[in-house]
């Protein structure tokens, strides 16, 4: 089974500062922001485990390709105030850890993940291929959740 990269959604971009990054990028590609969520996030990461990470973030309500914007604490996987940017591309998939699995087996590894691998990784998993470009694999049953999300957004800016 290989990752279908027809399901991409999301580019996520870290930004050292969440507001301004939504000015200067929402004014220039167009876009309009799906309400801002701040967070708790629960997170594994093979440096340190399981543990929570405050974290801010939002999309671009316009898709099918959306942006998230993600702003995390320093050191945090999601930190952009050293290497802000581009940081993953994300994908729908109907089994996290069928498919983090099954990347495992073939050489990748896993960057960070909702829960541990050995407790099957959760909603999300970012997987690393040798050649560096991080994969976010997402369950797909959350899908009707972002939807309805990005519309609120979108009907927010038609009022």
């Amino acid at each position: 089974m290989a990752i279908d990269y027809q399901r991409i959604y999301h580019t996520g971009v870290r930004v050292p500062s969440l507001r301004p990054a939504m000015d200067e990028l929402g004014a220039q590609l167009g876009l309009t922001w799906a309400e801002v969520r701040q967070n708790d996030q629960q997170v594994w990461t093979p440096e340190r485990g399981l543990h929570t990470v405050p974290l801010t973030y939002t999309y671009s309500c316009e898709g099918p390709q959306h942006l998230e914007l993600l702003e995390g604490e320093p050191g945090s996987v999601w930190d952009g105030r050293e290497q802000p940017g581009v940081h993953h591309i994300g994908v729908w998939v109907d089994d996290v850890a069928a498919e983090a699995e099954e990347a495992l087996r073939n050489g990748w590894t896993c960057a960070a993940s909702q829960t541990a691998p050995d407790d099957g990784f959760g909603v999300f998993a970012y997987v690393v291929p040798p050649s560096g470009m991080i994969v976010e694999l997402v369950d797909a049953a959350v899908l009707p959740h972002f939807e309805q999300w990005w519309a609120d957004g979108l009907a927010a800016v038609a009022d």
